[in-house]
């Protein structure tokens, strides 16, 4: 490995006096040696058994898998239009992170009390959300949440 390093050195002392070439030789020593680390962080993860102070002794660091798991925003229904008879098309306040919007409506009955829900499909888009197939004349509720993010989905 101390030679592929000595040759990095070298490739970067040339560059120093410009030129394509030396450019190119330089990042091919670069690669060299990344590739050579890689191989050798491989091997010392699968012989250190999970056990740390094998791995320090190697004189790699052991990786920090801390990732935050934040939940997406609840998206709000901000307007409903008018569509074509049969349609609503829906706005909801947009939320980072999220890669789409997944629709449900229920035709409201006599109790006022939502009917079975049912999927009216995923948006890409918050500001227009065309959902079709309504009866119409009926009282629809409806429900949004956003999909993506870590969390996968919001309330």
């Amino acid at each position: 490995m101390q030679g592929t390093v000595d040759e990095l050195n070298a490739a970067l002392a040339a560059q120093a006096h410009g030129g394509t070439a030396a450019t190119a030789e330089k990042r091919n020593k670069q690669e060299a040696l990344i590739t050579l680390l890689r191989k050798l962080k491989h091997y010392v993860e699968d012989n250190c058994d999970n056990d740390a102070a094998i791995l320090l002794s190697s004189g790699f660091q052991a990786a920090v898998a801390t990732r935050i798991r934040a939940p997406l925003g609840n998206p709000s229904i901000l307007k409903v239009d008018r569509g074509n008879s049969s349609e609503l098309v829906l706005k909801v306040t947009p939320i980072a992170r999220a890669k789409c919007y997944e629709v449900r409506s229920a035709a409201v009955g006599a109790d006022n009390a939502p009917g079975p829900w049912q999927s009216d499909g995923l948006f890409t888009n918050s500001r227009s959300m065309t959902v079709a197939g309504l009866v119409p004349g009926t009282t629809y509720s409806f429900q949004v949440r956003a999909v993506g993010g870590s969390t996968r989905y919001s309330d």
